[in-house]
């Protein structure tokens, strides 16, 4: 029973506790996918009792920034590959990659381009600071030689405000990513007169360059068949958007928001097949183990059948149980045979000094050294029958007193 209390009290103290039913996702700017998007997941949970809180943010390079920041109150967020950086991921892990989020480049159409280089000397505008699209934007027109202090001018904007300056001809072309951009803009610029979309030709060797990149391919007329919008196939690069989270999350909560991404993301969209996504591709961030474990094997058996609040109190109930069932019931099985050999030693104590007592008479003892025996005998005789034996015991305690009066008799016979 101690050992059974020892392991309870350790398996409390080793535990992770109850998982919370409040967290907090970085997500994006009003109105963009990454918001629209955590706005699906905040529906979810709460079914499942859970909470989610939506922290508005500037795109995904903020939500990676922030989740590296212990100070800020963030659990999980949608981070796009490529951004880490010279950053520190060790304390963040990845629940699995959720789509494709294909980089959009509307420009005026006067004459067609074909290359990103074309548009060294012109107004572009980037994405805001901390956005996903304001970093690859980056990257891609450095690769193309762009220098943001060269000739030409980048602008820190994104979304409605750069589809209007572009509409405008204030600005001549714009980068646009789901995490600062509506899905209503980007319609709204594929039908534009006067606004094309770049045809990203040299997609492979994008994707080749860097690895978190993908050549995804937009169908044409895959936005709207009567009008063919897109006029013809159009070649993109994207990168895949990870649901990334701090390596504390609780793994009832891991399980909880990939079986809630699947739901979202599991379906077959314009750029992906049906149950493609959400999926365990180890980019910058490494695969969390409970995420791995759920895309192998899926839910632990009382998460799969049993509400969430109580397949968690179950599971940590099972804490309590096992070292009960694995220490105590055979414990209690050991508790007859340690109550019989208890008994017994008391018993054969007193045979212990009989024997002693038997050997000092067969001795030839003085007469004075045999009356001190003698009142030895009286001693064990007065000293068993205090004893305190249960009924079951009753014949093996007269059976010692028994052979306490043997051995007297004996001794009065030899001396007699």
């Amino acid at each position: 029973m101690l050992l059974t209390v020892i392991a309870i009290v350790a398996a409390y103290w080793l535990i992770r506790p109850a998982p919370p039913t409040t967290i907090t996702i970085a997500s994006g700017s009003k109105g963009s996918t990454f918001r629209i998007t955590a706005e699906k997941y905040q529906k979810i949970l709460a079914r499942k009792g859970v909470t989610l809180k939506i922290l508005p943010t500037e795109g995904s390079f903020d939500n990676l920034k922030k989740l590296n920041d212990p100070t800020i109150p963030v659990d999980v967020g949608f981070v796009q590959g490529g951004l880490s950086g010279g950053m520190e991921l060790d304390k963040l892990v990845s629940l699995g990659s959720l789509f494709h989020e294909p980089l959009f480049l509307f420009y005026h159409s006067n004459a067609p381009v074909t290359l990103l280089s074309e548009f060294d000397g012109k107004r572009i505008a980037i994405g805001p600071e901390g956005s996903g699209t304001h970093a690859l934007a980056m990257i891609l027109l450095k690769a193309n030689g762009i220098e943001p202090t060269g000739s030409t001018v980048l602008i820190n904007v994104g979304g409605e405000e750069a589809a209007q300056a572009l509409i405008s001809g204030k600005i001549d072309a714009a980068f646009l990513m789901g995490d600062s951009a509506t899905p209503p803009v980007i319609r709204k610029l594929l039908s534009a007169t006067g606004i094309g979309l770049l045809n990203f030709v040299q997609a492979d060797a994008y994707a080749r360059r860097y690895p978190y990149l993908y050549k995804v391919n937009l169908p044409m007329g895959a936005f709207d068949f009567g009008k063919n919008v897109p006029p013809q196939d159009v070649s993109l690069i994207a990168p895949t958007v990870e649901l990334v989270a701090r390596e504390s999350l609780h793994p009832a909560l891991s399980d909880l928001l990939i079986e809630t991404a699947r739901e979202v993301h599991g379906g077959a969209k314009l750029l992906q097949h049906a149950g493609e996504f959400p999926a365990p591709l180890e980019h910058e961030y490494r695969i969390s183990a409970d995420a791995r474990r759920y895309y192998t094997s899926g839910k632990s058996f009382f998460y799969r059948y049993l509400p969430f609040w109580l397949a968690s109190l179950v599971d940590r109930l099972l804490v309590v149980v096992v070292p009960i069932v694995v220490l105590l019931i055979p414990g209690l099985k050991l508790v007859p045979a340690l109550y019989n050999w208890r008994i017994r030693s008391r018993i054969n104590r007193w045979y212990g000094i009989l024997i002693n007592l038997e050997r000092d008479m067969l001795a030839q003892p003085s007469p004075d050294e045999r009356e001190e025996l003698l009142k030895k005998f009286d001693i064990i005789e007065a000293n068993v029958n205090k004893m305190k034996i249960p009924l079951a015991y009753t014949e093996q305690f007269y059976v010692l007193r028994d052979h306490i009066d043997f051995v007297r008799h004996q001794y009065s016979k030899a001396t007699a």
